[in-house]
C-alpha cells in the first residue's frame, strides 16, 4: 500500500478539498471507499473503537479516500453544517471514481455526521456511487438531530457545536483568538448549558462573525421550515437508488432516524434493487462506544460483554465485497434487520421493521402515579372512573437526565442505561407500573404514549420514559421521548394550547429491544423535563431560545374511560 496526503479535489464552485488516499499495490483497478469527515481525515474515525484504520481496508484491495469536508482540516472554503454536503458529496464521489487505480465503483462509510455526508451525497444520485454504510446517523436534521418532538436537544447540540465543529473550523481558518475562547468554553460545558438566552450564547459569538453563524441559524429556525427541509433525507428516499447497510445503537443519539432510513428505503427507495438491499443492524451501544473492546460505554452496557461487540468492520467488508466486487457471499438480496435483545443478551434477525410478528398491546395509566407511595399502575384494560394526577413543573428546577439517548460525552450528554431511582423520588416525575411479568416477554420496536393532559401554560413539555423494574427494585431506562405541546399537530406550524383544556398528546418513545424476565415490571415515567438532555421549556409560549423568563406550570394527567392515557408496547410472541 502507498499513501498520498492532501490530494486536492476541486468542487464545482472552485473550492479545493483535500484527502488522504491509501492505494493498494495492485495491477488491476480496484473499487473506492470514501469517507467525508469534519473530524479530521488523519483520524478516520478509528477512535474511540470504531472503524479499522484505512490501511486495513486498503489491504483488502480497496482504494481508500478520507477527505476533510469544506472548511475543516486541510480543506478550503467556509464550513457550514450540512449546507454544502449535497453538492460537495456528488462532486467528491465523481472525483474519487476517476482517481488513478479506481475501477469507477465507489462506496462510502462513516459514523454520525460522517453518516450524514453519505446520505446527503446519495440523495443527489452520483452515477458512480454504488452503496453507502452510514452508522449512528439521522433521517432529518431538524427532527431527531437538532430538535426532538419540537424541543431543543441541548446536551448534544450545544457542547458538540462548541467543543467539536466550531473549534476545528476556527483552527482551519487559523482564527487563534476564537480557538482559544472555544477551547476554554469546551472545558466548562455545565456552565454554558445553563446560559440564557440561547440566542446570545457567548462562546459562539466572538467578534469574528464566521465563528458559528450556523449555530444561531439552528436557534432561529426552531420549527421544521424550509431551512431544514432543504437538507432533509426523509423527504428524498425516491432519489436514493443504492443499497444501504445502516448500523445503529439502542441508546444512540440518532437511532430513530436510522430506523426511519431503513423503513423509508425499503418502501420508497428509488429502485427495486435499492429497496431489496437494505440492512439494519442495531446493537447495545450508545453514540460513541459501539466499538466496545477499548471504548467506554455506560457500565450496564459494558457488562454485556463480548457478545455485544460491534461487527461493523467485518460486516462492512463483506458488504463492499458483494456490491463493489461482485462477491457471491449471500449478504444481499432482501431487507434484513439484525438486532440485539438486551436482557436476553443475544442477537436475533427479522425481515422488516417493525418486526413482522409484532403484537401491539395498549397498557393504560391508572391510580396515582404522583403519590408518595408511587401507586400508579399500568393495566391491560381501561381503568374505572378516577381522578387525575397533578404536579408542578418549574423550568428553573427541571428533572435531571440520568442516561438516555443523547450525545456525545459523559460531562454533558446523558447516554445509556442507569438506575432511575434517584430521579423517581421527585414530585414532578409520575410513575406507573405493570404487574410483575408471569413469563419472559420480549419487547422490541417503537413505543408510543397517548397522554391526555392539560396545563396551566399555553406551551409546555411532556416527557415519557420506558423503564424495566427488576425484582430487587432497580429501575433501568430503556428509552425515552419528549413532546413540546405547541408541536402536537405539526413540526412546522406550532399552535398554542388553551390553558386548562385537555388535549390528546402523542409522545414517541424511541425504539428498544429488551427481554423482560418473569418477575420484572414495565414502568412508565411521565414528567415535563429531562435536563440537560433537552432544553427546559420556559412555559411562556415564546419561540425557542429568545428570552430568559420562565413560568411554573401546573400539569394534569387524566386517565379514565373518557381520557384513556396509555402506552403502546410492541410484544414479540
Amino acid at each position: 500500500m502507498d499513501t498520498e496526503h492532501d490530494v486536492p479535489a476541486t468542487m464545482r464552485d472552485g473550492t479545493v478539498l483535500r484527502a488522504d488516499v491509501y492505494r493498494p499495490r495492485s495491477a488491476d483497478p480496484v473499487p473506492v471507499i470514501l469517507m467525508r469527515t469534519q473530524y479530521g481525515k488523519s483520524g478516520a474515525q478509528v477512535a474511540p473503537a470504531r472503524f479499522q484504520p484505512p490501511d486495513w481496508f486498503a489491504s483488502h484491495c480497496y482504494l481508500v479516500v478520507v477527505q476533510d469536508v469544506r472548511g475543516q482540516g486541510a480543506s478550503g472554503g467556509t464550513f457550514s453544517e450540512f449546507t454544502h454536503d449535497m453538492a460537495d458529496g456528488y462532486d467528491s464521489v465523481e472525483w474519487a471514481a476517476a482517481l488513478p487505480g479506481s475501477n469507477g465503483k465507489v462506496g462510502m462509510y462513516g459514523s454520525s455526521y460522517v453518516g450524514a455526508t453519505q446520505w446527503l451525497a446519495a440523495v443527489t444520485a452520483p452515477p458512480h456511487l454504488v452503496t453507502i454504510v452510514p452508522a449512528n446517523t439521522a433521517s432529518d436534521y431538524y427532527d431527531g438531530w437538532t430538535y426532538e418532538g419540537g424541543e431543543f436537544r441541548l446536551a448534544f447540540v450545544q457542547p458538540w457545536a462548541i467543543d467539536s465543529i466550531a473549534t476545528t473550523a476556527a483552527r482551519n481558518r487559523n482564527d487563534l483568538s476564537a480557538l482559544a475562547r472555544l477551547e476554554a468554553a469546551a472545558g466548562e460545558p455545565t456552565r454554558w448549558l445553563n446560559f440564557r438566552p440561547f440566542k446570545d450564547l457567548p462562546p459562539l459569538q466572538p467578534q469574528n462573525p464566521a465563528v458559528a453563524p450556523w449555530y444561531f441559524d439552528w436557534i432561529r429556525h426552531s420549527t421544521r421550515d424550509g431551512f431544514w427541509t432543504s437538507v432533509s433525507v426523509r423527504d428524498r428516499y425516491p432519489s436514493v437508488r443504492i443499497p444501504v447497510l445502516d448500523v445503529e445503537g439502542w441508546y444512540d443519539a440518532f437511532l430513530a432516524g436510522g430506523v426511519e432510513n431503513f423503513t423509508g428505503m425499503t418502501t420508497r427507495g428509488g429502485t427495486e434493487t435499492a429497496r431489496a438491499n437494505q440492512r439494519l443492524v442495531i446493537g447495545p451501544w450508545d453514540h460513541v462506544a459501539w466499538g466496545r473492546p477499548d471504548s467506554r460505554p455506560a457500565p450496564m452496557l459494558a457488562d454485556i460483554g463480548p457478545v455485544g461487540n460491534s461487527p461493523i468492520n467485518e460486516l462492512m467488508l463483506q458488504w463492499f465485497d458483494h456490491f463493489l466486487k461482485g462477491a457471491d457471499n449471500g449478504i444481499g438480496g432482501k431487507p434484513r434487520v439484525d438486532y440485539f435483545v438486551m436482557g436476553a443478551n443475544s442477537w436475533r434477525q427479522a425481515s422488516g421493521w417493525p418486526l413482522p410478528q409484532t403484537e401491539w398491546a395498549n397498557w393504560y395509566l391508572s391510580g396515582n402515579g404522583g403519590s408518595a407511595e408511587r401507586k400508579g399502575s399500568l393495566l391491560p384494560v381501561l381503568p374505572a372512573a378516577q381522578g387525575p394526577d397533578t404536579y408542578t413543573y418549574d423550568p428553573a428546577y427541571p428533572a435531571p437526565s440520568l442516561g438516555g439517548h443523547s450525545c456525545c460525552g459523559a460531562m454533558s450528554g446523558p447516554q445509556g442505561p442507569y438506575d432511575q431511582t434517584p430521579v423517581e423520588q421527585r414530585s414532578d416525575v409520575l410513575v406507573y407500573d405493570s404487574a410483575p411479568m408471569t413469563h419472559d416477554t420480549e419487547i422490541t420496536g417503537p413505543v408510543s404514549v397517548t397522554l391526555w393532559a392539560q396545563s396551566s401554560a399555553v406551551d409546555t413539555d411532556f416527557t415519557a420514559k420506558l423503564v424495566v423494574v427488576k425484582p430487587d427494585g432497580q429501575a433501568v431506562n430503556l428509552n425515552n421521548g419528549i413532546l413540546r405541546t405547541a408541536f402536537r399537530d405539526s413540526l412546522s406550524q406550532p399552535t398554542p394550547m388553551m390553558a386548562g383544556q385537555p388535549y390528546e398528546l402523542h409522545i414517541q418513545i424511541w425504539p428498544t429491544s429488551y427481554e423482560f424476565r418473569s418477575g420484572d415490571r414495565v414502568r412508565l415515567e411521565i414528567s415535563s423535563s429531562d435536563y440537560p438532555q433537552f432544553a427546559p421549556n420556559p412555559n411562556t409560549g415564546e419561540p425557542f431560545g429568545q428570552d430568559t423568563v420562565t413560568v411554573p406550570a401546573v400539569q394534569t394527567i387524566l386517565h379514565d374511560p373518557a381520557h384513556p392515557s396509555s402506552v403502546t408496547l410492541p410484544i414479540i410472541p
